[in-house]
């Protein structure tokens, strides 16, 4: 459900290319949980720099094994095989995920929603469809979603999805977890400053090793070769969910490959959002909340959590901001 934006919306990043007294910028690009990782980190030399992305790339190597819905041996997977059979005993990581999963989904009223791996795909944006699946065909490809549905027993650490056919998936909030995940282990090993950033959904702590802040850029939607705004990100995180790179034209309308959980409908009236919070777990599922919800109901309901700001470019390439962001336009 989740995009890089290479258009109209897109992330600069102002990384130190030199080095001061004491310290230099390492970074290295590699394929992770099937997307673009980079990971760049700031260390006392480039040989202990790239002893500090190999333990983050582990960290987010053993995190795949936990929620990877690929890997067979995966916990869930196991809780997806067991559906309408038997609650299946996990991980206190990946209970305490599930939670955290399911209040965002509360918060959000569905729009995120990790039990939407159990849709039925109908629609297709591979350019092969020409009209629309029917009501029924629709109704019938989310009868299985439903967040609420997922039983969790928190003395036997234990999960399990009632109806058989239902699956979870982490592909809106997994990223995010992974990027603040492998930030901490960083933390922990005393890495001074350092950017994760997952296809797009990043996280930061530190400043460059010219002691100047993170910047994230965002592009004017009118002309993708000049930076709209410049964002410091300080100590937080930031992710975009976009739609110009998967999309399908039906009846002279626009309809984006994410589809909203509780209707079965693909979404319509933004190109991006991108949501600022301290966590990149957050920002990553409320990314594409906002989207699914749309611009008006998205903000307002990000204006109600503290901590969170959001940028949406709607369908007209237009800007909008939740209370909290404040553009310096770039001259």
């Amino acid at each position: 459900m989740k995009t890089s934006l290479l258009l109209l919306f897109s992330f600069f990043f102002a990384l130190a290319q030199g080095q001061d007294e004491k310290h230099v910028t390492v970074r290295k690009t590699m394929k992770l949980m099937g997307t673009r990782f980079e990971i760049t980190v700031v260390a006392p030399n480039e040989d202990i720099g790239y002893i500090n992305i190999d333990e983050a790339v582990s960290e987010i190597k053993r995190i795949e094994k936990v929620i990877s819905s690929w890997d067979e041996a995966s916990e869930t997977s196991l809780i997806n095989k067991n559906a309408g059979i038997k609650p299946v005993k996990v991980s206190s990581e990946l209970f305490n995920l599930i939670e955290r999963s399911i209040k965002v989904s509360e918060i959000t009223s569905g729009a995120f929603d990790i039990t939407y791996a159990s849709m039925d795909k109908i629609w297709k944006f591979d350019g092969s469809m020409d009209k629309r699946p029917s009501e029924s065909e629709i109704k019938n490809s989310v009868s299985k979603i439903g967040y609420q549905k997922i039983v969790l027993n928190e003395e036997n650490q234990t999960v399990f999805l009632p109806e058989r056919g239902m699956r979870i998936g982490f592909g809106a909030i997994g990223k995010g977890y992974a990027a603040d995940k492998a930030k901490e282990l960083l933390i922990s090993k005393q890495v001074k400053a350092g950017i994760i950033n997952a296809s797009g959904d990043l996280t930061t702590w530190g400043t460059k090793a010219t002691g100047e802040k993170w910047l994230v850029g965002i592009a004017n939607p009118l002309s993708k070769d000049k930076v709209f705004s410049w964002l410091p990100v300080v100590e937080s995180s930031v992710a975009t969910s976009g739609n110009y790179e998967k999309y399908i034209m039906l009846d002279n309308k626009k309809y984006s490959h994410i589809i909203d959980p509780r209707t079965g409908y693909p979404t319509r009236g933004i190109n991006s959002v991108s949501v600022f919070a301290k966590y990149a777990e957050l920002c990553d599922a409320m990314a594409t909340a906002v989207f699914i919800m749309g611009r008006d109901s998205g903000i307002h309901m990000v204006n109600q959590i503290d901590g969170v700001e959001v940028v949406v470019v709607d369908a007209e390439n237009k800007i909008h901001k939740s209370s909290g962001i404040v553009f310096e336009k770039n001259q």
